[in-house]
C-alpha cells in the first residue's frame, strides 16, 4: 500500500519536540525513525526486524527500539515467525497493527451529516450518515449535532478497544490554516471556527481536530482507493446542492496559494442566470448541482419550498428515479439539461488541467449513466481535443461517504509521518522507551 502524500503536506506535529520524555533534538530524529520503520511496516509487512534494518539503513538495536514504540502506540504487532527460506531461526513479522488505532472522518453538508472510522488500512469499522437541515440550523446548532455524532461514535471506538488518532471534518466551503470555515456558501457560514469549538465539546479524550474542504478530501479519497486510484491527474467533482472540484495535479493535491483551490462550482457560466447562494450570477452550481436538477425535475419538492422532513439525498435521488419509471417527462428533460452544461463546465476543467479522468461524486455518480452521454457530447465540442480523447468520466463508487473516507484518509496518513501523533497506549512501555537509542 502506497502511502506517499498527494498533497505533499507535513504536518505542524513533525516539527515539535518531545518524543517519550527525550530532548527536542533527538525526539527529531527518533521521531523521522519511528514513521520512517512504520511506513515501511504498512508498505511491506509482514516483514521482520532485520527486514526493516536492511531496508530503512537502521541498526538492529535502533530498530528493535522503534518496534517497542511503535507497539506501545498500537500502530504494529507481532504475527508470528517468518521463514525466508535461510538457515537458522526465522524472525518475527511485523504488520500494521489495524486493531488499536483508528481514524473518524466526519462531514457536513446542506443537508446531512456523515461519519467514517477505518483502521489504519483504511478497512471501515463504521458508517454512519443522518438526514439533518445544516443550512436552515445555523453553525451552533450544526456543530452541536457534529459533536453529538462524534462522541457517540468515540464511544463506539472505544466499546471496540479503538482509539482515535484523529478527527478530519470535511465542509463545503474555503477554509484557512486554523480550521475556521471562511466562508462556506450553501451553509450560510462565515468566519466558524469548526476546529476550536469541536475541541471545546465533549468529545473523549484530547483528540486532534483538523478541518478541510470536502471536495479536496474526496478528490484524496479517489486518489487512494476510488475507481480512478492512482491516476496521477484527475478532477473529482461532488455531486451535492453545491458543486465544488478537488484537482490532482502531478499526483498532488492542488491546493493554491491559500489552499482555495478548486471552488469550481463557483466558476460562472452564463452571465445571465440565476442569483446564487454565494451572491454571484450565473455560477456552475446554479446549473449542476442537485438543487438545480430537483428543481426542475421535481418542481413541487425544491430546496425551499416551505417546512419539509429534512431528507437525506438519496431518498431525494429515489424519488426522481420513481417519478422517471412512472413516465414524467420532466425528469428527462432535466437530466439531460444537467448533462449538457456538466459537460461546458467539465470543458473549462480539462482544458486548463488536462486531466485523465474526471470522477464524478454524489449524485452525479448515481445517476451518471443519464449524465454522462450529454456531458461527454458537449465536453467533445468544446474541450480541445487532444485533451478531451485521452479523457474520461468515471462515477465514483465512493457514494456520498468519500469526503468523509478522504477524512479518515488524512488522519491515517498523519499517523503514518508522525507516530508521536498516536498516544502511547501502553503505559509500562514509557520507561523502557525513554532509555533506548534515538538513532
Amino acid at each position: 500500500m502506497d502511502h506517499s502524500r498527494p498533497d505533499g503536506h507535513v504536518t505542524d506535529s513533525m516539527s515539535r519536540g518531545g518524543s517519550a520524555g527525550v530532548p527536542a533534538d533527538q525526539a527529531t530524529v527518533r521521531r523521522s525513525n519511528l514513521a520512517l520503520v512504520l511506513r515501511h511496516v504498512s508498505a511491506c509487512g509482514p516483514c521482520t526486524r532485520s527486514a526493516v534494518a536492511a531496508a530503512t539503513g537502521l541498526n538492529k538495536a535502533t530498530v528493535t527500539s522503534l518496534v517497542s514504540e511503535l507497539q506501545a502506540r498500537g500502530l504494529v504487532k507481532e504475527t508470528g515467525p517468518q521463514h525466508a527460506g535461510s538457515v537458522g531461526r526465522p524472525g518475527v513479522a511485523l504488520v500494521l497493527d489495524g486493531s488499536r488505532v483508528g481514524a473518524l472522518g466526519m462531514e457536513v453538508n446542506v443537508d446531512y451529516i456523515a461519519a467514517i472510522a477505518t483502521d489504519l488500512a483504511g478497512r471501515v469499522i463504521v458508517d454512519r450518515r443522518i438526514g439533518f437541515d445544516a443550512m436552515g440550523s445555523g453553525p451552533e446548532r450544526s456543530l452541536d449535532e457534529l459533536a453529538r455524532m462524534a462522541e457517540m461514535i468515540v464511544d463506539d471506538l472505544d466499546r471496540l478497544g479503538v482509539t482515535p488518532a484523529g478527527i478530519t471534518v470535511a465542509v463545503p466551503g474555503l477554509i484557512d490554516t486554523t480550521g475556521t470555515v471562511v466562508v462556506a456558501p450553501n451553509l450560510g457560514w462565515r468566519g466558524v471556527a469548526v476546529a476550536e469549538r469541536l475541541s471545546h465539546a465533549n468529545i473523549a479524550g484530547h483528540i486532534p481536530i483538523t478541518v478541510d474542504n470536502d471536495a479536496n478530501l474526496a478528490a484524496l479519497a479517489e486518489y487512494t482507493s476510488g475507481v480512478a486510484a492512482g491516476t496521477s491527474d484527475l478532477v473529482y467533482l461532488t455531486g451535492e446542492v453545491g458543486v465544488g472540484g478537488g484537482v490532482i495535479s502531478g499526483g498532488r493535491l492542488l491546493g493554491g496559494a491559500d489552499g482555495f483551490a478548486g471552488e469550481v462550482g463557483h466558476v460562472m457560466v452564463d452571465a445571465s442566470g440565476e442569483l446564487c447562494r454565494c451572491g454571484r450570477v450565473g455560477c456552475w452550481e446554479t446549473k449542476v448541482g442537485l438543487a438545480a436538477l430537483v428543481r426542475m425535475a421535481t418542481p413541487d419538492r425544491a430546496y425551499g419550498m416551505g417546512p419539509q422532513i429534512v431528507r437525506d439525498p438519496e431518498e431525494r435521488l429515489a424519488e426522481i428515479e420513481q417519478r422517471r419509471a412512472e413516465g414524467d417527462p420532466r425528469v428527462d428533460v432535466a437530466v439531460a439539461e444537467v448533462g449538457r452544461w456538466l459537460g461546458i463546465g467539465t470543458a473549462m476543467l480539462v482544458n486548463l488541467f488536462n486531466p485523465r479522468v474526471i470522477v464524478l461524486g454524489g449524485y452525479f455518480a448515481r445517476l451518471a449513466d443519464l449524465l454522462i452521454p450529454a456531458a461527454q457530447q458537449t465536453l467533445a465540442c468544446l474541450g480541445m481535443s487532444s485533451a478531451v480523447e485521452r479523457c474520461r468520466f468515471a462515477a465514483s463508487d465512493l457514494g456520498f461517504g468519500a469526503a468523509s473516507r478522504g477524512a479518515a484518509g488524512v488522519v491515517v496518513e498523519r499517523a503514518l509521518y508522525d507516530p508521536t501523533s498516536v498516544k502511547i497506549l501502553t503505559p509500562s512501555a514509557i520507561g523502557m522507551i525513554e532509555g533506548t537509542p534515538m538513532a
